[in-house]
């Protein structure tokens, strides 16, 4: 048996915050109290100055293994999520080969079995044809079902109507989607290609992949999930006018379809494009600061329903190119919790409103067996944050195989301390303890 105790530390957990002490015993969270712990214990924290929450649960992310790991790997970069205060996530199926078996999708969890420092679930990933393999897939090991109904990294799209409607009725599991109209983006292209021809700058994204395309897809998803009954998640929103499709009057717990919302929609606007160019290139694109506050108001409102990230790696050869030679995507894991403490900061969110859409709410949505909150008998998937410590993002400060950031040169006015998951302290003060790793997400379905 190993115990280890955090000790008058300000706690921040299910909308509340207080001081009080935190007694972990193997993998589990014990004892939660506001008085002091008395005991002997193999290790004790001291969190006296900081902010103790529960692990961000990143629900889209792309790590890229097998396939692609020049871009990067489920080892690097689940290390920068636990050094960014994620510690589990739920990976997407356009690796190579695209996750679209039980064969393909178990590989993956052996991979992770071997490799990942966080806890992790994948997703299996539908296409036109494989409706039968979709079906197999068992909702208390599995996390979702995702469904490309716009073209992005990979050849997964999704958008024949006919083949949507078999899915959304067929299928009893979370279905997550990514949502643009690629009639639309390809019109788009067309027009803007006939205009500027090869060198299209790239302050032309958003306007091809447009809030047109946008919305057309996610109202066209919720048009059908609400037809068949479907549990649909639509990822990473990126357009006011997108909002409206979301409930805000009744709790999560009775939701079907809900929504999620991604650091770089809520940190970048139209204007970045001018000094980020391709390095903040992403499906759907970064759009105008009007729909950036709007996706931060949605937060606030409920609308929104969690944050991710869509960490998506490329390398440097990769995005040092022209628009249409660019993939979209960029690194983003272990900043995320460090950009929403700015927001924080800035009074555009609470802390504890960061800990509801990272945390609770992606457990509540996924039903997450026993993780997502401070609470005793569950994991003990913490992080200790330093909200007064300043912190440069530079290039050897990055754990990312890609070796780049977005966020590169900008300094945040805090930072992560320590990362502990299933009771394990993984990484502190900058220092990794990489075994044992980290579990497979389980679901109370």
């Amino acid at each position: 048996m190993s115990t280890i105790l955090i000790k008058d530390t300000k706690i921040v957990n299910e909308g509340i915050s207080f001081t009080g002490n935190v007694l972990i015993e193997n993998s589990l969270i014990k004892k939660i109290s506001s008085e002091e712990i008395f005991g002997v214990f193999d290790q004790t924290i001291n969190g006296k100055g900081f902010h103790l929450i529960p692990g961000m649960i990143d629900d889209q992310v792309h790590f890229r293994e097998p396939g692609l790991t020049h871009k990067a790997d489920i080892y690097n970069e689940s290390k920068a999520a636990i050094a960014g205060g994620i510690t589990s996530f739920m990976e997407m199926p356009n690796t190579i080969p695209n996750t679209i078996t039980q064969d393909l999708l178990e590989d993956k969890y052996n991979i992770a079995k071997t490799n990942s420092l966080a806890n992790y679930s994948f997703y299996m990933g539908a296409t036109n044809n494989n409706l039968d393999e979709v079906l197999k897939t068992d909702p208390k090991t599995v996390c979702g079902v995702k469904i490309f109904m716009g073209s992005s990294t990979g050849n997964m799209l999704v958008d024949n109507k006919s083949t949507l409607e078999t899915i959304f009725k067929n299928c009893n599991l979370l279905i997550a989607t990514h949502c643009e109209d690629e009639e639309t983006i390809i019109n788009n292209t067309k027009f803007y290609k006939a205009k500027y021809g090869e060198n299209l700058p790239i302050k032309y994204h958003p306007s091809i992949r447009s809030e047109e395309a946008c919305y057309k897809s996610s109202s066209m998803a919720v048009e059908l999930a609400t037809k068949h009954n479907t549990k649909l998640h639509v990822l990473h929103i990126s357009t006011a006018k997108e909002l409206a499709l979301f409930n805000n009057n009744i709790p999560l717990s009775q939701k079907k379809i809900t929504a999620e919302a991604c650091i770089h929609h809520l940190w970048f606007n139209e204007e970045d494009y001018n000094t980020k160019g391709t390095f903040i290139k992403w499906n759907p694109a970064v759009k105008t600061e009007i729909d950036r506050l709007a996706i931060i108001n949605g937060i606030n409102e409920n609308r929104i329903d969690v944050i991710a990230t869509d960490h998506a790696p490329h390398t440097l050869d990769e995005k040092n190119n022209s628009y249409f030679n660019a993939p979209s995507g960029g690194p983003m894991v272990q900043h995320a919790i460090l950009a929403l403490l700015e927001l924080v900061k800035k009074g555009n969110l609470t802390l504890e409103k960061v800990v509801e859409k990272t945390s609770h709410a992606v457990a509540d949505l996924y039903q997450i067996n026993k993780r997502g909150y401070i609470r005793e008998g569950y994991y003990a998937d913490l992080v200790l944050l330093d909200l007064n410590d300043k912190q440069k993002v530079t290039k050897d400060s990055l754990y990312y195989k890609c070796n780049w950031s977005p966020f590169e040169n900008f300094e945040f006015n805090s930072r992560i301390k320590c990362t502990l998951v299933n009771g394990k302290l993984v990484y502190c003060n900058g220092a990794f303890k990489e075994q044992p790793k980290g579990m497979r997400l389980l679901f109370d379905r």
